[in-house]
């Protein structure tokens, strides 16, 4: 990466992290810088994917996320183009990482899509790492109080989610979240770091779930 490049991540990373500083827990700058993370990580593993829009992607990624917008998914990518036009990244770059944020979000996986790059691959599967093990179990519990979603309800069974319109309007006790896409995320990894470090976090979850039904019983 040229210096113009380093120096547009570092901007950004700082831009990002000031829009986000009173973000809610699960989705605020160190859930960004996380991601940012584990898509270096990935990337070093994988040695393919462009390292400048991966990198712009991971810090956009949720830079608007659409359930904090009345379900608005184009606010996200149009405030990802102003940061990057703000910034002076090249036009070319700047629509790949577009793609990218419309294509990362596990509700935008019901719809069918014909854009997969590397670059896809290695970001989304950094965003799902978050989601899932130890920090997937506290950002689950954290958004379900800032929505004031029940911890757990015996006579609220988890459903099967078919589609964006049913994922979307989902109101389920938190517990049940795990079954309804957590617990999915370990076999939709593309990459196979991405796999690899998913198991363990897979495991964790699992772990984390028979003692919670155990201290229930």
């Amino acid at each position: 990466m040229s210096i113009n490049m380093l120096t547009s991540v570092a901007e950004i990373a700082k831009n990002v992290k000031e829009i986000l500083s009173e973000a809610e827990g699960g989705h605020d700058w160190y859930h960004i810088e996380r991601v940012w993370k584990n898509a270096l990580n990935i990337h070093q593993h994988e040695k393919k994917g462009d390292l400048y829009v991966i990198q712009l992607a991971a810090l956009l990624h949720d830079i608007a996320d659409a359930k904090f917008y009345e379900g608005d998914e184009a606010i996200g990518p149009a405030t990802a183009r102003i940061i990057m036009t703000k910034h002076q990244v090249p036009e070319k770059v700047k629509e790949e990482v577009i793609r990218i944020i419309e294509n990362m979000s596990y509700r935008s996986s019901f719809s069918e899509h014909s854009y997969t790059s590397v670059e896809l691959d290695i970001v989304r599967d950094a965003d799902r790492l978050d989601a899932i093990g130890a920090i997937g179990i506290a950002r689950a519990f954290n958004y379900g109080g800032f929505k004031n979603r029940p911890l757990y309800d015996p006579n609220i069974e988890p459903v099967e989610i078919l589609s964006k319109e049913s994922y979307v309007k989902n109101t389920s006790p938190t517990i049940n979240h795990f079954f309804e896409k957590l617990l999915k995320l370990k076999d939709l990894m593309k990459t196979e770091k991405g796999k690899e470090l998913a198991i363990k976090r897979h495991e964790y979850m699992c772990g984390f779930l028979e003692q919670f039904y155990t201290e229930v019983r």
